[in-house]
């Protein structure tokens, strides 16, 4: 499984880069304007155009980097989608276009299949696209028949809609069972969400239906909240996740490791300690090498 970082935050990227985990990074234009928003608030600003030149070195070569449409009509996502790709891509060659699946809005305005168009012609014209704001095994298919190199399925926001409209209150990173809440008004069923149980859910449904049919377009498990939730994307067999910086520095704590390093520290004696110091080589000790 590969491990993607979610975020626009240029000092977070180049840390996390610098441990030798990350694949790729995804980003929107949220995220990127509010981390250059910050910037011009600081001495040596920087505007937009540097500071995804920025994130594209940061990540490097081969591990790509989705950046995402404004536009929600085809047309529009194609000749925004073809231009961020031609300025950027050259810069480090890791340019991904962000695509969202469809278009229509909570008012039902705006177009069914603009996203799958754009997703088509961008596919035609070679040019990578991640297939956002996926919310059902179908939306995923077709953005794969479409020509989708990766489908980002959003786990945790079905996990906040099932509780949302249960009215169940929640902390975004609270866990979610990957097997559903029980239903109250029926507690030998869940609480489901277009047929799904959890984000996991989801995931493992889209992982099935692409396997079945041998789809090469990759998952991407998005909108993670928290460990657990990765480890069980990691036991679903998702090929990417892509995490916030904080979900992922908490993925290397643990209570019994810090309590180990605190006895390993309290046992070192003086002689282990020298014993770890630089010294004169011993005569000969090369030719026992």
């Amino acid at each position: 499984m590969k491990i993607f970082l979610d975020t626009a935050h240029l000092d977070h990227i180049r840390e996390a880069v610098s441990w030798g985990i990350i694949s790729g990074v995804t980003t929107n234009p949220s995220l990127i304007k509010k981390e250059v928003e910050s910037l011009r608030a600081s001495p040596g600003e920087m505007d937009m155009e540097s500071y995804i030149k920025n994130i594209l070195a940061a990540v490097g070569r081969m591990c790509p980097v989705s950046l995402e449409v404004a536009a929600l009509d085809a047309d529009g996502m194609v000749e925004q989608g073809m231009l961020l790709y031609e300025k950027y891509n050259q810069f480090a060659g890791n340019v991904v276009i962000k695509i969202p699946v469809c278009t229509i809005n909570s008012k039902g305005e705006g177009g069914f299949y603009e996203g799958i168009l754009a997703i088509n012609r961008l596919d035609e014209e070679r040019i990578p696209v991640n297939a956002t704001l996926i919310f059902s095994p179908e939306q995923a298919l077709l953005a794969a028949k479409a020509g989708a190199d990766y489908v980002s399925p959003f786990a945790g926001r079905v996990d906040d809609r099932i509780r949302r409209v249960a009215g169940i209150p929640f902390e975004k990173s609270d866990y979610f069972p990957q097997e559903g809440i029980p239903d109250g008004s029926n507690p030998s069923s869940v609480l489901r969400d277009n047929g799904l149980v959890s984000g996991i859910d989801l995931v493992e449904q889209i992982l099935d239906i692409f396997m079945q049919y041998k789809i090469e377009s990759e998952v991407i498990a998005a909108s993670i909240r928290n460990t657990i939730q990765v480890r069980e994307m990691a036991r679903a067999g998702v090929h990417i996740v892509t995490l916030p910086f904080n979900v992922l520095t908490a993925m290397i704590t643990h209570p019994g490791t810090a309590e180990g390093i605190d006895g390993f520290t309290a046992d070192l004696v003086p002689e282990y300690l020298d014993a770890l110091k630089k010294g004169p080589e011993a005569p000969g000790v090369r030719d026992h090498v």
